[in-house]
């Protein structure tokens, strides 16, 4: 737990976020621009892939300066869900794209358009310089912190896209086939589809506060039951506040003569050795509320 409070590690992260976001949105627009120039539908694809980069980097920036903010009277869970309305947004504004590159591509497939392969060439080339870079300056951090190593890897997979578009314009060049741009194009926005669609269910099922992925409520429910001291459970919620922070809740009967700090104690370090949660509430009881009337999960 002690990594949560290590300032100057994430600091470090911070500046290395900052420097790779800089780098990747200057290229973004240079991309765009030169995808417009060369009318290349596939720099413009993996523009649209460099964006995802952009915005897992600045999420992540986002998530150590905004994140590491306390609580206050208004928010009391904090600023840890800002980064899940980004991502959000991120991937649904990525949908509308992304379906825009496969409509073009697939109209220019039945009506090919000239591309400027030299240029097309060198911004990709250019792109994956920025990518490499990118990923030297993450990979120092990538295995101390969940939200660097997740940009990390959002660059990692858009080097694959520079590599395709690189590919694209030798082919291009040496064979003067100029449907291989919009199929370049294509394959990008199928291999980012995937991708969006997970970043969008899973910031849509913190945002509704749904149990994490893997966690099965009924054995945890097995778990408290089972602990020395405890003859019920009831309301037991566990979900997430933030990308990486697992809480749970739950009311815990006592049986007779138990004492309740041990019981709840006992309790809560099941749950964090057993299912990593990080934030545990527990209300201890003698006997059941009213809420132990009411249908929980």
């Amino acid at each position: 737990m002690g990594a949560g409070h290590d300032h100057a590690g994430a600091t470090t992260n911070s500046r290395r976020l900052a420097i790779a976001l800089a780098l990747t949105g200057t290229f973004l627009f240079a991309e765009v621009a030169a995808g417009f120039v060369f009318n290349s539908l596939a720099l413009l694809s993996d523009a649209a892939h460099m964006f995802t980069d952009a915005a897992a980097l600045a999420i992540a920036l986002a998530a150590i300066r905004i994140g590491s903010r306390k609580p206050d009277d208004r928010r009391t869970f904090g600023y840890r869900r800002f980064e899940i309305l980004a991502a959000a947004f991120n991937a649904i504004l990525l949908f509308g794209v992304a379906i825009y590159v496969l409509v073009e591509g697939i109209l220019r497939i039945l009506e090919p358009e000239a591309v400027q392969s030299t240029g097309m060439l060198i911004v990709a080339i250019l792109g994956l310089v920025i990518n490499l870079v990118s990923m030297s300056l993450l990979s120092g951090g990538k295995d101390k912190s969940l939200n660097v190593k997740g940009a990390y890897l959002e660059v990692w997979a858009d080097m694959l896209g520079s590599l395709g578009v690189i590919v694209g314009a030798v082919v291009i060049r040496v064979t003067g086939w100029p449907w291989v741009d919009p199929v370049v194009a294509i394959a990008i926005g199928l291999w980012v589809l995937p991708r969006t669609w997970i970043l969008l269910r899973d910031s849509t099922n913190i945002l509704l506060e749904s149990a994490p992925r893997g966690v099965v409520l009924a054995e945890i429910r097995k778990v408290i039951a089972g602990t020395p001291g405890v003859a019920g459970v009831h309301d037991l919620h566990v979900w997430v506040t933030g990308a990486d922070q697992t809480s749970a809740s739950a009311h815990v009967v006592l049986v007779d003569g138990a004492e309740a700090e041990d019981v709840r104690l006992a309790v809560s370090s099941r749950l964090r050795d057993d299912y990593q949660l990080e934030h545990i509430t527990l209300q201890t009881e003698r006997i059941p509320c009213e809420d132990a009337a009411i249908a929980h999960l």
